[in-house]
Parts: structure tokens; sequence; C-alpha cells
């Protein structure tokens, strides 16, 4: 029965191998601790890793940006309004809150380290962060599963029109696109940990950071 099943495995390791996103890196295999993972999948499941994935790859874009702006002092201006009109100068006389009932202001958030900025921020802050979060998340789960949209990452967002050149998805260059959208976002989940890390554990990160 080994021998009968092997045959089986291998072409569920082949289907994994040409999984969108595997790439000249790894040899254009999946990793072994990723085969592993991904060995007795249905094609389903392997469309949800590959969501979440690229999902968590476009936050972790966002956070680098988001730490070295943070670390860096730099502050774009606020509905143009007082706090931030400066880029490297936050403050100002009159500040706007962030919270009335927390007493916290744009500029002490401006001036705070990325983790504290965080901390931070109030608890109704958090209520609106996660409820714009869920209603993402409900509008990609419409997209993705009830639509059945076979492209993962594809939830219909697309206000620059990459996806409406000729050939759509299955163009040569919007394939290019996406791999390097996906690797990219690799890199950041690594990045933003890393930074994370040595904001928590200083020196943790023996090599250039913000």
């Amino acid at each position: 029965s080994d021998v009968a099943s092997r045959p089986a495995v291998s072409q569920k390791m082949s289907s994994i191998d040409e999984a969108f996103g595997v790439s000249i890196e790894t040899g254009n295999k999946c990793p072994p601790l990723g085969a592993r993972i991904l060995e007795d999948t249905q094609p389903a499941a392997l469309k949800w890793f590959q969501n979440a994935e690229i999902k968590h790859g476009r936050v972790a874009m966002v956070a680098t940006i988001g730490f070295m702006v943070q670390k860096s002092g730099v502050h774009f201006p606020l509905y143009l309004g007082p706090t931030g009109s400066n880029c490297f100068h936050p403050a100002s006389d009159t500040a706007w809150f962030l919270s009335s009932s927390s007493g916290v202001t744009f500029s002490d958030i401006a001036t705070a380290a990325p983790l504290d900025a965080i901390k931070m921020v109030p608890m109704a802050g958090w209520l609106q962060i996660f409820f714009v979060a869920g209603w993402f998340e409900s509008i990609a789960y419409q997209r993705q599963w009830v639509e059945e949209n076979p492209i993962p990452g594809d939830f219909g967002y697309d206000p620059l029109g990459f996806t409406k050149r000729e050939g759509g998805f299955e163009s040569e260059e919007l394939k290019s696109l996406r791999l390097k959208e996906i690797k990219n976002g690799r890199v950041a989940m690594m990045t933003i940990a890393a930074w994370v890390s040595n904001e928590v554990i200083p020196g943790a990160l023996p090599v250039w950071h913000p």
C-alpha cells in the first residue's frame, strides 16, 4: 500500500510545486517545511494559504513603511490641520485630539516611538480599526469563496486598472507583477518582525534598521 500511495503523494507535491508563488529562490519547489505542512491539503486549502500569505504580505509592506515614517520623525499633514502641518515638526500651538477623554493628541503620537505610538491609541480607536478590518475580511470572503474567484488575493479592488490590461490575469506582465508582490510581501513580513524584535530587545537585529 505504501508503494501504491507514492504516485499519489508525488502528484500532490508536483501540484504544490506548480502553485503560483513558488519560484527560483527555492529551486522552483515548495520548501521542505511548507511541503510537509501542505502535503495533504486540498486545492481549496492551498488557495486559503495563498490568500493568507498575500494578505499578511500586504499588511507587512504597509507596516514597514509606517514603521520607517514613525521612526524617522516624518509626519504628513493631518487633513490640512495644524498638527503635523510641518513635515518634520509635528508639534503645534493648536494640537488636535486623537482622544479628548484620554488627552492624547496627534502631536503626542507623532513624537512617540513606533511601539509606544501603538499603545497610545485608545480603545475606541482600536474598535474602529477592527471594524474596518472585519468589513474588509467580509468583502474578501465574498469575492474569494462565495463568488469563487480563482485568483488568490484578487478581492475586486483595482482602482488603477492593473487587471484590465490586455490578457488580464493571464498576461505575462500581470503574472510578473503578482509574483513581485508576493516576494516583496515575504521580505516585508521578515523585515517588520525583525524591526519589532529589535525595538523590544535592543540589539537583537545586528544589521541596519531604522
